[in-house]
């Protein structure tokens, strides 16, 4: 059934910035999965945009948690589901890039090793966007933040999440992006069929607060992004097979990073070096996938 046609599991009235993208994400992940889900929730953007107990945007159960304890959690709850009968109930972890690639990878990193029957979303607008847009590591290199400002914009590569979930033998990790529905559904079904350990998918929110994009612009800029292979779409089975899923085009990356005022301090040869940068992981993306 296409997305379009599926129920609604987020309410009107949430308190998402205009043009959210991580909260486009979580309606498309409830289309998705459907109502016998459970969504656990750390310190994050969407610890608020679901609102305070006892009020909830969401349809679906909600169990909000510590930042660094994600992990941790979905391991707890599916375990007492499973002394309660409950096979069914899909637990989804749901935690921005800060309680993922930082503050949670821990938990994370442990509940992979267990092989934990749970799906974990990271939502990723490459940032701690709820606490005033400081710097993650997955803030991207070249991206201005509060705490890398101006000139002193990010030194450093956004780290790789799907490349360091892979290499944990998981048996299913993949990218994902609110601008292809479509492909994200089918992704999250796959993973839900999955029960013999955990499922990691890094779903790319493109964020306008921290951005520095309109509210309008927000699919706009994370369709270029998968289109200029800044964020390709793929998937990792058992740490062993890559499949690239999407190679629609090949824009310059200049005009992705163009569209935010994030990179706005960028000059020539800075753009040049993103453009290389993004050139070189394409290649060995796509030799990994051969």
């Amino acid at each position: 059934m296409s997305l379009t046609m599926q129920e609604e599991y987020l309410n009107p009235g949430h308190v998402g910035c205009p043009g959210c993208g991580a909260t486009v994400a979580m309606k498309l992940a409830l289309r998705a999965l459907g109502e016998k889900t459970m969504v656990v929730i750390p310190a994050s953007c969407w610890a608020i945009i679901a609102s305070n107990y006892p009020q909830s945007a969401l349809k679906v159960p909600v169990l909000n948690t510590a930042f660094a304890t994600t992990g941790a959690t979905c391991s707890g709850l599916r375990a007492a589901l499973d002394l309660r009968g409950d096979h069914e109930t899909t637990i989804l972890g749901w935690a921005g890039d800060g309680g993922t690639f930082d503050i949670g990878f821990q938990a994370l990193s442990a509940a992979a090793e267990r092989g934990e029957d749970f799906i974990y979303v990271c939502y990723d607008n490459e940032a701690y966007m709820n606490t005033g847009v400081q710097r993650s590591s997955s803030t991207p290199w070249g991206a201005s933040t509060m705490t890398t400002p101006g000139k002193e914009w990010k030194r450093t590569p956004k780290k790789n999440i799907v490349e360091i979930m892979a290499a944990h033998r998981i048996p299913y990790a993949a990218t994902a992006s609110i601008a292809w529905p479509e492909d994200l559904a089918r992704k999250l079904q796959k993973a839900r069929s999955i029960r013999s350990g955990l499922r990691f998918i890094h779903l790319f929110s493109s964020c306008p607060t921290g951005w520095g994009h309109a509210p309008a612009d927000t699919i706009k800029v994370a369709r270029m992004a998968v289109r200029s292979r800044a964020f390709p779409l793929y998937e990792v089975e058992e740490g062993m097979r890559w499949t690239i899923n999407s190679e629609d085009g090949h824009l310059p990356v200049r005009e992705y990073l163009r569209m935010q005022g994030r990179f706005r301090q960028l000059g020539e040869e800075d753009i040049a070096y993103i453009q290389d940068f993004v050139d070189r992981e394409w290649e060995r993306l796509r030799r990994r996938a051969e």
